[in-house]
């Protein structure tokens, strides 16, 4: 399959940004669906999907590496949330070919609202890395996270990493930081999920162009979630979701137009 320069450009640019946000807080997706869409209308969901996935396990990957060497992580805690979380994205991205995304963006808008707005009405959220629960209830409460969010991934994608960081915020007194580490380490296994179910459907020219630059995106925004702590992550978190109400709702009122 053939692409022009200049369209391939326009996408490595747009994996570049989706990286850093990603690295961040997650919502990369936004940025770079988006995109492919627009870029390769004539392309299948299944390739548009599965390509988009290439690129962001690229930049999830050195995002994780980073968060890891340098974030605390509880492993035993951590892989419920990914066994989870992969078994999810599983079952979404088998479920791409035969949905259409249009039914899940109303559905997806409202869920972001609610989450802008309970993290704008409680300012101390995530700054402080309190974990609520132990034991057999936690593990239930991160494998039900995993699963959930993993659906969600494999099937669509956008704003995959914001909906793990405030799954383990809310529910379960993460700060943020700590929060977007674990966030990185599932966004990883869901990406990999759908890279083996969608294999066939890549187009793999344009997705390790963008991989490169989704990495690099990744290296640079963990790095300064590292350094600023999860302040600055909970302010990211705030303008991406924030930008993800704009989107979904613009789709949204497409819909009905």
């Amino acid at each position: 399959m053939d692409i022009a320069w200049t369209t391939l450009a326009f996408l490595v640019l747009a994996a570049l940004v989706a990286g850093w946000v990603d690295a961040v807080v997650g919502g990369g997706g936004l940025i770079q669906l988006p995109s492919l869409l627009i870029a390769l209308p004539e392309h299948s969901v299944p390739t548009i999907s599965g390509t988009n996935k290439i690129s962001s396990f690229a930049g999830t990957l050195v995002a994780t590496a980073t968060y890891v060497r340098k974030v605390q992580v509880r492993w035993w805690y951590a892989l419920p949330l990914v066994i989870a979380a992969y078994i999810g994205s599983t079952i979404g991205a088998r479920l791409v070919s035969l949905m259409p995304r249009e039914a899940f963006t109303p559905v997806v808008l409202v869920a972001l609202v609610g989450v802008g707005l309970y993290t704008v009405r409680k300012p101390q959220l995530g700054l402080q890395h309190q974990v609520r629960h132990t034991g057999p209830k936690l593990v239930a409460i991160l494998a039900a996270i995993g699963l959930v969010i993993g659906v969600y991934d494999g099937f669509l994608g956008p704003g995959t990493g914001s909906f793990f960081v405030i799954g383990l915020v809310a529910l379960l007194g993460y700060g943020f930081l700590q929060a977007s580490a674990m966030a990185k380490l599932a966004n990883l296994t869901t990406n990999i999920a759908a890279i083996a179910v969608l294999r066939h459907d890549i187009f793999w020219q344009v997705g390790l162009a963008m991989a490169a630059a989704n990495l690099t995106g990744g290296f640079v925004g963990a790095t300064m979630a590292v350094k600023h702590g999860s302040a600055f992550v909970r302010r990211v978190f705030l303008v991406v979701i924030a930008i993800l109400v704009v989107r979904l709702g613009w789709d949204t009122v497409q819909l009905f137009v």
